[in-house]
């Protein structure tokens, strides 16, 4: 059993949405942080049945019992019985008490006209494993190989669950939802936005190799997004001198997720492949560390337009940190840090996250960090954003 960083409220303080891609061990967080709870669990046919059918009788059944403040009630799967969320907002106004509303896609409450709690429900996000919470048992070319979802990083043997995972996504997530109107369109499109991950994003390549329009592919990307199957992440856009790349790049929340989408087969040190997945797994650590630590702070990319390039930019520079899957960090590696500097003196803290065994600083003040060191300064505090965290 893993102990999650993400930090909930205590029972019966706040009313809250927990979102998170399938399988990242939302529900398990929940039961471990209010075992005492009322539970509504949206899985279960006879459940969903029954109030999606009758949304009043959450309101009805409460109010027999007697409304308990102090504890928390916990409808899981949100998303699939939307209308609940107008009788959450009369229980919060008028009897005082506080939900858990939990979900992987938060695609009909955001675009379905739902209730919203009028903005009374506190957002909090679930990523998958972190290197953080594994702490001793964390295995990097394990977990770039298997990912990042609790299962499938403790499975000998991934693949067929990462497949079942998958095609589960797809019936329940897609076509359940009536999300697209070509299924097969769409199964063709997650294999060539696989391809992507990392990249920014041309919609008419993508189009044209799944023979569909720019304007579905564009719409698929967005269903990708509302049902956290992956995310956006923005260029840096405040130039000094030169003139910046503006267009986002796009990461898949789970790169075990993109590795059988790729068959990419095992990932070995040394090779491309796993230098791609290198990137999306320091992608991964630095926003989930983002969100559990609640640093008010944009997460960006930095390139300029002949191609110099900085991975992840946190703030306004306040971070700058280079994901290279190498054992050894030369002066090639450190071009784009140091063109950064160039054109943003006020810079903070730069690293290089690396798979050389010991960390070092160059003599222009660049971090080399092997992953397992940049892991532990990131999580216990040991790098320039630290200050961020609340209290």
């Amino acid at each position: 059993m893993f102990k999650r960083s993400l930090a909930l409220p205590k029972p019966g303080q706040e009313t809250f949405f927990l979102w998170g891609p399938r399988q990242t061990g939302k529900s398990t967080l929940l039961k471990q942080r209010y075992p005492e709870a009322r539970w509504l669990d949206l899985l279960k046919t006879d459940v969903f049945r029954r109030y999606v059918v009758h949304p009043e009788l959450l309101r009805q059944e409460i109010e027999a019992e007697g409304p308990q403040p102090d504890s928390q009630i916990v409808i899981d799967e949100v998303q699939k019985a939307p209308a609940l969320l107008d009788e959450v907002h009369w229980l919060m106004e008028n009897r005082g008490l506080h939900f858990a509303l939990c979900g992987s896609s938060a695609r009909k409450v955001r675009r379905g006209a739902a209730n919203l709690l009028g903005g009374r429900a506190l957002r909090y996000e679930m990523h998958g494993l972190t290197a953080g919470e594994l702490g001793g048992e964390f295995d990097l070319t394990r977990m770039l190989n298997h990912g990042y979802l609790p299962r499938m990083y403790q499975s000998a043997r991934p693949a067929r669950l990462l497949d079942s995972y998958i095609a589960d996504y797809l019936k329940e997530e897609v076509a359940a939802e009536g999300l697209v109107r070509s299924l097969p369109a769409f199964s063709g499109f997650l294999e060539a936005a696989a391809l992507c991950d990392g990249e920014m994003i041309n919609f008419s390549n993508i189009a044209r190799d799944c023979a569909v329009s720019s304007h579905t592919a564009k719409a698929y990307f967005g269903i990708l997004e509302d049902t956290l199957l992956g995310r956006w992440l923005p260029a840096y856009r405040k130039r000094r001198k030169r003139r910046l790349v503006q267009a986002p790049k796009f990461y898949f929340a789970d790169v075990g997720v993109v590795n059988r989408l790729m068959r990419r087969g095992n990932l070995t040190p040394g090779s491309e492949l796993y230098g791609k997945a290198f990137e999306n797994w320091v992608f991964h650590e630095l926003s989930a560390c983002r969100a559990y630590r609640e640093w008010d702070l944009d997460l960006s990319y930095w390139r300029l337009a002949g191609g110099t390039e900085v991975d992840f930019v946190l703030g306004d520079m306040r971070l700058a940190v280079e994901a290279k899957a190498s054992v050894r960090i030369t002066s090639n590696h450190l071009r784009g840090l140091r063109r950064l500097a160039e054109e943003h003196p006020q810079v903070g803290q730069r690293i290089v996250v690396c798979l050389e065994p010991w960390p070092r600083r160059t003599d222009d003040g660049i971090d080399i960090l092997p992953a397992r060191t940049f892991v532990e300064r990131l999580w216990r505090g040991g790098l320039a954003v630290a200050s961020l965290s609340p209290a």
